[in-house]
């Protein structure tokens, strides 16, 4: 849907009006026979014919275009009133500056920023309403630091909601605790299987090395016995060569 016509300051040009709604055209489109069309209208006729609404020659959505520029501009220099002037507003700008006023604009109505609270209020008023809203967050006055809402001051119990936070400060305490123990004892079994692991490791090189050992004293023994039956060799052969 288009600007409503008698928002604007004026004479419109009818070229600047949708073909379809009659009101000023909003984020236009141009068909090739040259009728231009709101965006929202132009897809919303498509989707049940697919012929120009004006003089009934085809289109479809890829013939659409943008509007011409000198007609942009024109468009865009049109006057109108902010869509809030029934609230008081009284703001006259362009319409290629309307909707950055109208996102600001101290008469628009916006919702209370309060969890719960349903009403629509101006934004220039919202601060006073924020001070008196029931729905408005406070901290206890009683000094428990509780945030309450005033639509809860008559339930409000302070030593209530203190042994409720003690005990649920309690319950996170022990959840704390069993997963710090938890996790102890999971890094303690993983010490303890990777100390076994090394244990059997050294034990493992240890009995390798006896078993060199042996082997070596094994070996020195041979050798001893062999340089023993070497020298009485020569014993031998020396007594024979006296005797000789």
């Amino acid at each position: 849907m288009g600007y409503d016509i008698e928002r604007f300051v004026g004479y419109v040009n009818e070229g600047l009006l949708c073909s379809i709604c009659r009101d000023v055209l909003e984020d236009p489109l141009q068909a090739p026979c040259e009728h231009a069309f709101c965006t929202a209208c132009i897809h919303g006729w498509l989707v049940h014919h697919s012929n120009c609404p004006e003089d009934r020659q085809v289109i479809d959505m890829s013939l659409l275009r943008p509007l011409y520029r000198y007609m942009k501009n024109d468009l865009n220099r049109l006057q109108l009133h902010c869509r809030n002037r029934e609230y008081g507003c009284e703001m006259v700008c362009s319409l290629e500056s309307i909707d950055r006023h109208e996102r600001e604009c101290e008469y628009s109505q916006i919702p209370c920023s309060n969890a719960g609270c349903t009403v629509q209020i101006e934004r220039r008023n919202l601060d006073g309403h924020l001070a008196v809203c029931e729905y408005r967050s406070r901290e206890c006055p009683n000094g428990c630091g509780y945030t309450i809402l005033s639509a809860e001051d008559t339930q409000h119990n302070c030593v209530a909601e203190l042994r409720t936070e003690l005990e649920l400060l309690r319950s996170e305490m022990i959840c704390r605790l069993e997963e710090a123990k938890h996790e102890m004892e999971s890094r303690l079994d993983s010490q303890r299987r990777h100390m076994v692991q090394k244990e059997s490791i050294l034990q493992n090189e240890i009995e390798e090395l006896k078993s060199q050992m042996s082997r070596m004293m094994s070996d020195v023994r041979s050798l001893m016995a062999a340089e023993r039956q070497h020298r009485q060799e020569l014993e031998q052969a020396e007594l024979e060569k006296r005797e000789l």
